[in-house]
């Protein structure tokens, strides 16, 4: 059983905590524990209960109103307004739920619903990446375990592979793009994403998947010779990312190296052949 702040609370419910407090006094729809500081701590309990009554108050209904239903109503009403929602939050909110209780049925719902209303790119663009930041929060103030981010991300996993799996294999465009991650870069599905991206349209792709070493890199685009290569450096150091990113403009002078992730990028800006894309929006409207 995890332990939250209400600042926990607030960042991953999206009610503000003062609201939280009035909301606790006013209503009880929660009774934290407190330290004998008085500081407040929530449970996995709160913290499911919370989300499902910011879904509804979100969609229209009152909280003097929620405060009054069983916890049985309560799912009800989740239940029913997930069925008909058209609200990105909302599936954020259900992901999360889902999450948390291991419901593997109830995550594909979702996801599968989600694509079926806005598209695999609006889905991940809109929900399944403000999910994972949500989860990336909780991986950092330890209050999720390893298995439950991998089993969630196995399952974003097979969904853009059924994907990808589904476009046409030819190719209209004569560019073509080589994926890869550098060395130690272990998170795919930013890649696996802008494979699907990339073969919606139409793309020629080379994909390489993890942990590829620059040598390797230096022979496969000898080899594939694309017009483009597409990476994502997340847990590299700065001298590391900047070591990789020189060593692609120098060393690869021919071809457009489209760079992405949580780093800061802006000295590499110099690089003609170095194409810096903020998100996965930045990229597609790249593409054009």
């Amino acid at each position: 059983m995890s332990n939250y702040s209400i600042k926990d609370l607030e960042t991953l419910s999206g009610i503000k905590a003062h609201t939280l407090r009035i909301w606790e006094q006013r209503y009880n729809i929660i009774a934290p524990k407190r330290s004998d500081t008085n500081i407040r701590s929530y449970d996995d309990h709160d913290l499911k209960k919370i989300l499902n009554i910011s879904l509804l108050n979100h969609n229209g209904f009152k909280i003097s109103k929620i405060a009054s239903m069983s916890a049985i109503d309560i799912n009800h009403n989740v239940l029913s307004v997930a069925q008909e929602s058209l609200k990105y939050p909302d599936h954020v909110h259900n992901l999360m739920v889902s999450m948390m209780e291991m419901d593997e049925l109830g995550f594909d719902k979702i996801i599968s619903k989600s694509i079926l209303q806005f598209g695999l790119e609006k889905t991940m663009i809109h929900i399944v990446y403000p999910f994972l930041n949500k989860v990336g929060l909780l991986w950092q103030i330890g209050t999720i375990s390893p298995y439950q981010e991998h089993f969630i991300s196995n399952l974003i996993r097979q969904k853009i592979i059924v994907s990808i799996d589904n476009q046409p294999f030819e190719s209209k465009h004569s560019k073509k793009y080589l994926l890869f991650l550098p060395d130690t870069e272990m998170h795919e599905i930013g890649l696996l994403f802008t494979n699907y991206i990339l073969k919606s349209r139409g793309y020629k792709v080379y994909y390489f998947g993890q942990t590829l070493p620059f040598d390797d890199l230096l022979e496969a685009c000898q080899t594939c010779k694309p017009d483009y290569t597409f990476t994502i450096i997340t847990s590299l150091g700065l001298r590391d990312t900047e070591t990789w990113v020189e060593k692609m403009a120098t060393h690869i002078p021919n071809i457009t190296h489209v760079v992405t992730g949580n780093q800061d990028f802006s000295a590499h800006q110099k690089h003609k052949n170095i194409f810096i894309a903020k998100n996965a929006e930045a990229f597609i409207h790249f593409l054009g």
